[in-house]
């Protein structure tokens, strides 16, 4: 067992109900009780609705509030729900201007919960699932997302080996290896024939862009994944650090801007919004924001294959998702019906190359 810990402010047990969590809360509370120096009180667990990925829940020891995320039961596919990659990436951010929830432990003994999973702090602040950000002014939405591209920027500056990260990825031909990894997941996953994709993994090898120097990159950098402070419009966490890795920033930066390609059925995106009656940015504009904010050299910016890239790759992870509500193992009761949306996700990609 790995157990790496932090003193936290010290806290009974309330049982979930049932289907919410596929192990024992009192194993989890045992744990906790050891591992927590100072902590007592009474114990509670609430599952976390919403997400594809890894179940999460919120717990609480007396006056310690924590978020716990694990990896799901079952098989998975390889490289897949990578809850020690998250772990690792916040506890090396934690002392850069990149916000990021303090991490607390992290165990791989399987007898505790049944997979390996993390504890971090619980952030105060709000989160959207719909990039719309409903009932917000326009001017903080406008603040919201020029704070979204900030941050990014803000974390492709963060120099890799100064924070314990120059082995977080294998250096060179990222977007070489990132095609092959998420075709093979696609083939793995695979229970229908999707033309689109199968175009599209044709398609890329052929377009490759010239590298740039590898960068810390989150992977999943979107504005359902970040915290915003309770009142003010600025982000105040970035989480679910599952698929980050050194790789190339304009990858992160183009899925971050996917939301504009997109209509709001589609995971919610932007397209077809009045965004100046919101007060959402202009895709370029955002993209703007963000090469301004950054202060290491980018020898290019976005270009097509960036966009296709990533529309590509989150259709391979909703096929994934579909995949999973199949075989029973997802996280989400929404999955079957968000893993439909792998097709739409490959024909925009499909779409962007007749642009070019």
């Amino acid at each position: 067992m790995t157990v790496q810990s932090r003193p936290s402010p010290g806290a009974g047990t309330k049982a979930l109900p049932a289907g919410v969590a596929e192990f024992d809360p009192a194993a989890l509370e045992r744990f906790l009780r050891a591992n927590l120096p100072g902590a007592s009180g009474a114990f509670a667990l609430e599952r976390i609705s919403g997400g594809q990925s890894n179940p999460t829940f919120f717990a609480t020891l007396g006056d310690t509030r924590m978020v716990v995320r694990k990896k799901p039961a079952g098989e998975v596919l390889p490289s897949a729900h990578a809850v020690d990659r998250e772990y690792r990436a916040m506890a090396a951010l934690a002392g850069t201007d990149v916000p990021v929830p303090r991490t607390i432990l992290f165990c791989d003994d399987l007898s505790v919960v049944g997979t390996p999973f993390y504890v971090m702090e619980r952030l105060e602040g709000r989160v959207f699932h719909d990039p719309a950000l409903p009932g917000v002014s326009p001017a903080d939405r406008t603040a919201m997302y020029l704070s979204m591209a900030e941050t990014l920027a803000r974390l492709h500056d963060v120099d890799p080996e100064a924070v314990g990260l120059a082995d977080f990825g294998r250096p060179g031909n990222y977007f070489e290896r990132q095609i092959r990894r998420w075709t093979t997941q696609y083939q793995l996953a695979r229970w229908r024939d999707l033309p689109d994709l199968d175009r599209l993994a044709a398609w890329l090898p052929a377009h490759l862009p010239p590298e740039e120097p590898a960068r810390i990159c989150h992977g999943d950098f979107r504005i359902g994944n970040l915290m915003f402070h309770p009142t003010e419009p600025r982000v105040v966490g970035v989480l679910d650090w599952e698929l980050s890795t050194l790789g190339q920033p304009l990858a992160d930066v183009a899925f971050s801007a996917m939301g504009w390609a997109t209509f709001p059925h589609e995971y919610g995106g932007l397209r077809g919004l009045d965004h100046a009656a919101l007060g959402i940015p202009a895709r370029e504009d955002y993209l703007s924001h963000y090469y301004a904010r950054r202060k290491t050299a980018m020898p290019r910016r976005l270009a097509p294959f960036d966009t296709i890239f990533s529309l590509f790759r989150f259709a391979v992870i909703l096929e994934g998702v579909a995949a999973r509500a199949r075989a029973g193992s997802a996280a989400a009761e929404d999955a079957a019906s968000v893993g439909e949306l792998a097709p739409i996700f490959a024909h925009r990609a499909v779409e962007a190359i007749s642009d070019t």
